[in-house]
């Protein structure tokens, strides 16, 4: 089944949306990737990081699931080094931040929460002044 990409999503919005309800209704839990993926390694011990770890191979099973089914992985543009450099900054900025847009864009601005609405709108104007730089400054995108 080949879906247009707007209903693509739309699908995923919609799943993301449900399961970060399905986990505050039935754990008491906000779905903050990072609080959930580093409590893992912090704090977590017995049937608390039981469900951790199960949120996180459930996200991991998805991505592989996904590629499994589409039989090919996009191809990022970007070099390994950069990408790299990206991934060690998003997670400088999900620490500075206290949350990633996972639990401020999904759950905290489901909550009305005005330090998300703060940490949303810092993470929009970073993405998009960090687009414009790789783009029309660098060249590398």
């Amino acid at each position: 089944m080949n879906l247009h990409p707007w209903l693509q999503a739309l699908a995923g919005g919609v799943l993301i949306g449900l399961s970060a309800v399905v986990l505050l209704l039935l754990n008491g839990r906000i779905a903050g990737i990072s609080g959930i993926a580093f409590g893992l390694f912090e704090r977590a011990r017995g049937s608390e990081w039981a469900w951790r770890a199960a949120f996180v191979l459930g996200l991991v099973g998805a991505g592989v699931a996904v590629l499994a089914w589409q039989g090919a992985a996009p191809v990022s543009p970007a070099s390994t080094p950069l990408l790299v450099l990206a991934g060690l900054l998003v997670g400088v900025g999900t620490a500075l931040g206290n949350g990633c847009t996972s639990g401020h864009g999904v759950c905290g601005l489901g909550r009305l929460s005005g330090r998300s609405l703060a940490a949303v709108l810092t993470f929009m104007a970073t993405a998009i002044a960090t687009v414009f730089v790789a783009r029309h400054v660098l060249g590398v995108l």
